[in-house]
């Protein structure tokens, strides 16, 4: 076994995290800045709702699917900080998952190793699960559709594409990679996809007629018997858990957890499509200000 078995480092990398969520506890405990992050508290405020029987949106900003709260119902009966052991799971699940793409392209262990190690010891990747933020749960699962897609198995990565976008609306954005990667040339029709190897990509040199050649097979094959069971199975799933949820929490819930995101003019979130125009013209407006306040000043 080498120093850098994939089984040591997800191994490794398990324990650390678990330190880091019990030293969380610790601080929460007794420093007045905590290290747990706040969403955290709001999710599990929603699912001590939820496990009482009532809705996860009678606690303010929660705007998440019904599906997060319910996935942290232990956190009242178990422990508060099941959550964090069940993001940072997905977490660890995240870094195994780049191993097995990598290997199915035929990367060198030693470099499918490190990739592993730049996602699973970053700073930024293994504080977002020990503080409590649900973001690893979404990247395991797309990481898991790109794996059901490169092993062929189109139906069931529309079966968690819709689930996904349901979860969290943003891997909606992944629509047009899916379906730009489900062409005939790599998805056969009846047949495993076409995955080159690491080795041979390397050698290939840049084709400047590829970039046309692929929008020119786009539009003649669009609507491929892979992109159309993908876009139908995907859209039936995501629409089938959304009316099931509507049906039990009702516009509260079509609201807060996709509606809202229409109209919310939040600066410093992304979640909200006016964030970068408002950002622009906050700061545009504070400089002219500043203008304003300097001039006065000199007169």
């Amino acid at each position: 076994m080498t120093l850098l078995d994939i089984r040591s480092l997800l191994l490794f990398s398990a324990v650390f995290r678990v330190i880091l969520i019990v030293y969380g506890e610790w601080q929460d405990a007794h420093m007045e800045v905590r290290y747990t992050d706040v969403d955290y508290l709001v999710f599990s405020d929603a699912a001590s709702l939820m496990a009482s029987g009532d809705s996860p949106y009678k606690r303010t900003t929660y705007r998440y699917s019904p599906l997060l709260a319910f996935l942290l119902i232990p956190n009242s009966f178990v422990h508060s900080a099941w959550g964090k052991f069940l993001f940072s799971s997905s977490d660890i699940l995240v870094g195994y998952f780049i191993y097995s793409i990598l290997k199915l392209r035929k990367v060198p262990e030693n470099i499918c190793n490190y990739s592993v190690m730049t996602w699973l010891f970053n700073p930024f990747t293994f504080t977002i699960g020990t503080r409590g933020n649900c973001e690893p749960i979404v990247s395991a699962m797309i990481l898991w559709i790109i794996i059901c897609l490169m092993k062929g198995r189109v139906l069931q990565s529309a079966f968690w594409y819709g689930v996904v976008v349901h979860f969290r609306i943003y891997p909606i954005i992944y629509a047009i990679p899916i379906i730009l990667v489900l062409d005939p040339n790599f998805f056969p029709s009846g047949q495993k996809p076409v995955l080159r190897s690491w080795s041979a990509v390397q050698g290939e040199r840049p084709n400047d007629g590829d970039g046309w050649c692929a929008s020119h097979n786009l539009l003649k094959n669009l609507f491929t018997r892979d992109r159309l069971i993908f876009g139908l199975v995907s859209g039936l799933v995501f629409f089938f858990c959304t009316g099931l949820l509507f049906c039990l929490y009702g516009w509260e819930f079509l609201h807060e957890a996709l509606l809202y995101h229409l109209t919310r003019t939040d600066p410093r979130h992304n979640f909200s499509i006016y964030f970068y125009r408002i950002y622009l013209q906050i700061y545009h407006f504070a400089y002219l200000c500043r203008l304003w306040h300097s001039w006065c000043s000199i007169r």
